[in-house]
């Protein structure tokens, strides 16, 4: 497994663990120590946001045997993160909602529908400006997610473009060994053919000579 998708993934874990606390110990404040630790979960998420793209970005990266086991893994981080963004939104509305019971109920009795009316446009328009800035930030993240998906696609085809350039420097090697062995070879038949030739002809001078010497012999039992 990769060391950089390792170090990333104890990063998460250790960030998951702390916004899960945090989580349940702000539902048991109020006020601004409420909104203080509100602030600190949003910026928490980003941060775990953060490693999950990272480690999308290098569970990519690597050889497809090994990329198939972490993407596994990381579908199951992602759907943890939901889940902590789905408990941070549930405790934010629940701020909410508390400050407009609070208003509400401190109002005086002639301005009460008046004030109540004014603070439930205006929370309706805070809300309608969160869900913009979700939407801005959903928007941004898809971004996001394409970009990271296109270095992927492109260092996917790198490694598919240096696997092609070292089969053809491979088989450049494989023709020139055949070439090689295709001299000696060559050199190799023009051996065996001088060296018949050669043999020939000891074997045509000891025939020869064999000829002669039966000749001689003959010629002198004649005598």
């Amino acid at each position: 497994m990769s060391e950089i998708f390792e170090g990333y993934e104890r990063q998460y874990c250790e960030l998951s663990t702390n916004l899960s606390r945090k989580c349940t110990s702000t539902g048991l404040l109020n006020g601004e120590e409420k909104k203080q630790k509100l602030s600190e979960l949003k910026t928490g998420l980003d941060e775990a946001e953060t490693l999950i793209r990272r480690m999308d970005l290098e569970a990519r990266s690597l050889p497809p045997t090994q990329k198939a086991t972490l993407l596994g893994k990381l579908r199951e981080y992602k759907s943890d993160l939901n889940n902590l963004k789905r408990e941070v939104k549930k405790s934010s509305m629940n701020d909410v909602l508390a400050s407009r019971d609070e208003l509400m109920e401190g109002g005086m009795a002639d301005s009460a529908s008046t004030a109540a009316d004014q603070r439930a446009r205006l929370l309706m328009s805070t809300e309608r400006l969160n869900q913009t800035s979700e939407r801005v930030k959903d928007s941004k993240r898809t971004l996001l997610e394409t970009e990271e998906l296109g270095v992927s696609i492109l260092q996917d085809l790198h490694q598919q473009r240096q696997t092609l350039l070292h089969a053809r420097e491979t088989l450049h090697g494989v023709d020139d060994n055949i070439g090689k062995s295709r001299r000696i070879l060559n050199s190799m038949g023009r051996r065996m053919s001088r060296n018949k030739w050669i043999m020939g002809g000891i074997i045509g001078v000891l025939i020869f000579a064999i000829f002669l010497v039966a000749y001689i012999k003959f010629n002198s039992h004649s005598k």
